[in-house]
């Protein structure tokens, strides 16, 4: 049975990255508690939600301008219902990652594997960097953010709007032809790349080198990437002349997940738990997120479903207006603080 952390992965940075355990606000400290599964019924109702988003982006659609004779502001329309299920096709992944989308592990990862081959994401190379993410959140290649003074600041400010506004997830479709080129050229590219800044940072480079050069991660990267073309040349020919609007669609959603990606973290201080904050938003459009607005309470409890994060920040909420502080209002709301990272780069210290 495969894994659900990367082998290339110390084993003692493994279980601290993702085999933790809970532990609810108000209990006594070290106490465990039972983890809750995965609630099927919200799950397939979101993986439902996703699906047919895709399907229609995909196949639907084209074969809806086709037998119009050509896009119409209505047809158009309807792809705001396909990039407002973004959040929800991504979170799916999420879930997949954390190993809370369904009870069978091996289940668990084909299916989230499957999901981000329809959004022509590359799996094992977005949880890796998701994992790591948990467990180095303090070290400079998780601080898109902050001007660290490794390099010209306008060269990190251009890197930084790119990447928010659309960057990241081209590069991640970009990503896999690493598998074609030889190890050691790959491994020099990703080492490179993520650098070996900040107290940990040796590590770092180290252990994302070792994934990009792990024989598996190269094999299943080709094919799914393999997959995601073949998907998408399909739609592609589907939509015929119409096919910007497939364009169009595939970097409205690329915009939303880059925008996304460090929501929750910009201009959060290093010594905050989790260094990541909750943010605030109407009860539907949180659903609608998949909880994503509660990333500090994810951060603090990775290894629950985003259906328990709610309970999680009520309690907070509550032992916080015990002793005076309204937590709902002290929360930004969601998406003026997805508009607040135009802002820039954020001051940091200069980091070795």
């Amino acid at each position: 049975m495969e894994s659900a952390v990367e082998p290339t992965i110390e084993p003692a940075v493994a279980d601290r990255i993702d085999n933790r355990r809970a532990h609810r606000p108000g209990t006594r400290s070290g106490h465990k508690i039972p983890l809750p599964a995965p609630d099927a019924r919200a799950n397939a109702a979101m993986l439902a939600l996703a699906g047919l988003a895709l399907a229609w982006q995909l196949i639907g659609l084209p074969l809806a301008l086709r037998a119009a004779g050509g896009p119409s502001l209505a047809l158009l329309a309807t792809l705001v219902p396909v990039v407002l299920a973004t959040p929800i096709h991504w979170g799916l992944i999420h879930e997949g990652i954390h190993g809370q989308l369904l009870s069978s592990r091996r289940a668990n990862e084909r299916l989230a594997r499957l999901l981000a081959v329809g959004i022509a994401m590359p799996f094992n190379a977005v949880r890796f960097g998701h994992l790591m993410h948990h467990r180095f959140t303090r070290e400079p290649f998780d601080r898109p953010d902050v001007d660290d003074a490794t390099e010209p600041r306008w060269r990190r400010r251009l890197w930084y709007y790119a990447r928010l506004l659309g960057g990241l997830y081209v590069a991640e479709l970009l990503l896999p032809l690493l598998a074609f080129l030889p190890v050691r050229v790959a491994r020099a590219l990703i080492a490179r790349g993520v650098g070996a800044h900040g107290p940990e940072g040796a590590q770092v480079q180290r252990h994302f080198a070792n994934h990009a050069g792990d024989a598996q991660n190269r094999r299943r990267a080709r094919r799914d990437w393999l997959a995601s073309c073949a998907l998408y040349a399909l739609s592609f020919s589907l939509y015929g002349p119409a096919w910007p609007v497939l364009l169009a669609a595939m970097l409205l959603r690329g915009l939303w997940l880059s925008m996304a990606d460090n929501l929750p973290h910009y201009g959060v201080a290093l010594e905050e738990p989790g260094r990541s904050r909750d943010l605030r938003v109407p009860r539907v459009i949180g659903v609608m997120l998949m909880n994503h607005h509660l990333h500090r309470q994810h951060h603090l409890h990775p290894t629950l479903p985003w259906t328990a994060l709610p309970a999680l920040a009520r309690e907070e909420a509550m032992r916080g207006q015990a002793k005076g502080v309204d937590a709902q209002r002290s929360r930004p709301a969601y998406f003026r603080a997805a508009l607040a990272q135009l802002r820039g780069l954020q001051p940091g210290n200069r980091v070795h």
